[in-house]
């Protein structure tokens, strides 16, 4: 069972916590409010890690595996000034994409027989993109507007609400709403091969 697991059975009897208080008190060094944040946001981060799994065919990564490296590295950035939860989501979301990458970069380089994992974006008439080339197109689109690939990075890979991604980005819904589509029309251009 893993660290996580057992923290939210451990915890799962306690009621709410306000996760901006836990998140200052993270912030402040305190690492029982850090383990009680990750059983408090846990069903999130595995609704969001069990979509970009259900995404891959063929991945020997599991949704567990894929929370557990995200917390990894989150628990790394130490004293990170969190702002909500909405921010903690952003950030794991970053985590969990580079997590994703890092594993498929990481088979390819041991040479092992693997299927090629691909992404599903759900845009109509879309072909599906292998995550190293998603990856790519996100870092030219970051290096153009970082803005919107921060957008599509927490709502492709964090799943997260366009509410949510509008109070982390400090923006109205709309402005999410509206860069969230070009960025989806950029990242299709950009991965289309030319015909």
């Amino acid at each position: 069972m893993s660290w996580v697991k057992h923290k939210v059975a451990v915890l799962a009897a306690e009621p709410t916590e306000d996760a901006g208080l836990l998140l200052a008190s993270w912030r402040a060094g305190d690492l029982s409010a850090r383990n009680r944040l990750f059983a408090l946001f846990y069903p999130e981060l595995k609704r969001a890690a069990a979509a970009m799994v259900r995404r891959e065919p063929g991945l020997s990564m599991s949704t567990g595996d894929l929370i557990h490296e995200a917390v990894a590295r989150l628990m790394a950035l130490n004293r990170i000034a969190w702002q909500d939860r909405a921010h903690f989501m952003a950030l794991a979301a970053r985590m969990m994409r580079r997590a994703l990458l890092d594993h498929v970069r990481s088979r390819k380089r041991l040479k092992r027989e693997h299927q090629k994992v691909e992404l599903t974006t759900r845009i109509a008439g879309e072909p599906d993109i292998e995550i190293e080339e998603l990856n790519e197109a996100l870092d030219r689109l970051a290096s153009i507007d970082r803005q919107r690939a921060d957008i599509v990075e927490m709502r492709y890979f964090g799943g997260m609400e366009i509410a949510d991604i509008a109070q982390v980005l400090g923006t109205s819904e709309s402005t999410v709403k509206r860069r969230w589509a070009a960025a989806r029309l950029w990242l299709l251009e950009a991965l289309t091969p030319d015909a």
